[in-house]
């Protein structure tokens, strides 16, 4: 039996929302300070980690996977953020390749996060 996770830093979602996150932060240190889109970007990106961590301090299941599923939605988000960026040459063709790869990591590992929450419930019914 696999060890019991103590803190959300614990969870493969969280730590590849993290990735996502500081990848984000540093391809828009590029954009001016002022650029809506590297607002969007950076808010949807943080918002990921931020909505798996808040779920994680949930007591009921449909609490957590709400927010598992907020996070998910914010993943699709930046990935949508990215493709503009890109096409209005915002963002490099690299930095877009790898952020549009950290964020399907993000949404792959936050679908058997929900996934297994669902398990989880079912199991415990």
């Amino acid at each position: 039996m696999p060890d019991k996770i103590n803190s959300f830093t614990q969870l493969d979602a969280w730590k590849s929302g993290h990735k996502l996150v500081l990848a984000a932060f540093v391809c828009c240190k590029n954009m001016s300070r002022y650029d809506v889109l590297r607002n969007q970007i950076e808010r949807a990106a943080l918002s990921i980690t931020s909505n798996i961590s808040e779920g994680f301090g949930r007591q009921s299941y449909a609490d957590k996977k709400h927010f598992y599923i907020i996070a998910r939605g914010s993943a699709y988000e930046v990935q949508n953020q990215l493709i503009v960026g890109r096409d209005l040459g915002s963002i490099k063709e690299d930095d877009f390749k790898d952020l549009a790869r950290l964020s399907l990591d993000s949404i792959k590992l936050l679908h058997g996060l929900i996934r297994s929450l669902d398990k989880q419930q079912k199991a415990n019914s």
